[in-house]
């Protein structure tokens, strides 16, 4: 389970290494993605609090990157932070996330994005619950729900 020092660790010595890159060039970015999920994953935006379309889903499932289908997030490590922004305690897997020093708007913050493709997803905080204590705060067009199939046999 990662803690906020694993996260300050990757942030100031260097990320996990991903299970694979993928790479594109910002045209082709553009024309995969929609306006907003360009403006917040690849020019590293923010969707207004509360108005995320994952933001109050809580179906079972797996959460991957809008650009790259990367597994980030399981359904079973949601929760609700009342925050306005979907909220995760740990990612699907260590190396799954990217972590970056980020002194934007006049703040220190650590920005999470995706380690396969550098999909700015949203900031991660010290302030969730037990036992990891983390909150990933994550923009919604940043992500899609593939949810569980199940075999009725």
């Amino acid at each position: 389970m990662l803690t906020w020092k694993d996260i300050i660790s990757f942030s100031v010595n260097g990320n996990p290494t991903p299970d694979q890159r993928v790479e594109k060039t910002e045209d082709q970015w553009r024309a995969q993605l929609t306006p907003e999920q360009y403006r917040i994953t690849r020019q590293k935006g923010t969707e207004r609090a509360h108005t995320g379309a994952l933001c109050s889903i809580y179906d079972e499932g797996q959460y991957n990157c809008i650009c790259c289908s990367s597994p980030l997030f399981d359904s079973t490590i949601k929760f609700s932070s009342g925050t306005g922004w979907p909220s995760f305690t740990q990612p699907i897997k260590e190396n799954a996330i990217k972590y970056e020093r980020d002194t934007s708007y006049g703040m220190v913050r650590v920005e999470v994005m995706c380690n396969t493709c550098d999909a700015h997803l949203g900031h991660i905080f010290p302030d969730g619950p037990e036992p990891s204590g983390l909150r990933y705060c994550i923009n919604s067009e940043s992500m899609q729900l593939q949810k569980e199939v199940t075999n009725d046999d």
